[in-house]
């Protein structure tokens, strides 16, 4: 058995070239396989590394992928892009095929087609991410199909999808909270029918640096706390003083047990030292 013989030379073979209509009807050209040319072209492929068996398989099996990637049309992507990503899928499934499993290659494959689909569908649907978790996406992609209706869902539509999601409720608002938001940009600017229309992010969202005044505050503020800082350290009596940078300020931090066999005192007096000289410098940075 020949690859030419299932694929007749004057099927043309699909290209992303041209309309998305001749696409569909160039895949529908091609005949389907029986169960034992697929057995045979995957058992090649398998076995032999023909690539001329995986083209076989894949070529065939093409209008299913359309098929699928129709039933994801409502999510504003080209139908030509899911069915690209779709092929992938199919590559994919094609490659991990294994005929002595009993299934035919069309049910192994539509979940390696379903799943470049969605992967397509969460990246490009909007700017951010509205689903990243595995129950996340399994809600996106569910709750489309669960409402039965336009709007919003009713508190008993709600408890219904989450029970049958087996998700919380919380979380099936959420979701329909993300979907129904839209992508703006952030500095994107008004024109002339705009007048009454939301604002940009930009004029209301402000970063937290943006202020000079805040900024010199904030750097006045922390220069006063550094000065007071070594005052207070200054004020110290040479112990105190030593005993705070070997617990605090080196860059290996010494033990109580360590400064008391340094200073020839027990533990606890070196931390009675310690407490007392963080107090008097406390005192001295709210002063």
């Amino acid at each position: 058995m020949t690859t030419t013989a299932l694929i007749p030379a004057n099927v043309p073979i699909p290209s992303a070239l041209g309309s998305f209509e001749a696409y569909v009807a160039a895949v529908h050209q091609i005949p389907v396989l029986s169960v034992e040319d697929e057995q045979a072209l995957a058992r090649r492929l398998r076995d032999e590394g023909d690539l001329e068996a995986a083209k076989a398989l894949v070529v065939s099996h093409l209008r299913f992928v359309v098929h699928v990637a129709r039933g994801y049309q409502g999510y504003g992507l080209g139908v030509g892009d899911l069915v690209q990503e779709g092929n992938i899928g199919l590559m994919k499934a094609v490659k991990r095929f294994d005929p002595d499993q009993g299934v035919r290659l069309v049910s192994f494959a539509v979940h390696w087609i379903r799943a470049e689909i969605h992967e397509f569908i969460l990246k490009n649907w909007r700017i951010v991410k509205v689903a990243t978790t595995k129950a996340q996406r399994k809600l996106f992609f569910n709750l489309r199909r669960a409402k039965t209706r336009l709007g919003w869902m009713n508190a008993a539509e709600v408890a219904a999808v989450a029970k049958d999601l087996n998700v919380s409720e919380r979380e099936v608002l959420e979701m329909e909270s993300r979907l129904a938001g839209r992508d703006i940009g952030f500095d994107a600017p008004a024109g002339d029918d705009d007048d009454h229309g939301p604002p940009a992010p930009i004029a209301y969202l402000e970063q937290a640096d943006a202020d000079p005044a805040a900024l010199y505050e904030r750097g006045d503020h922390d220069e006063k706390q550094l000065d007071a800082l070594g005052e207070g350290l200054e004020r110290l009596d040479a112990r105190a003083r030593a005993i705070l940078q070997r617990r605090f300020l080196g860059e290996s931090k010494a033990t109580l047990q360590e400064l008391a066999e340094e200073y020839g005192v027990s533990a606890e007096r070196v931390r009675q030292i310690e407490a007392n000289a963080l107090k008097k410098l406390r005192g001295a940075l709210l002063a």
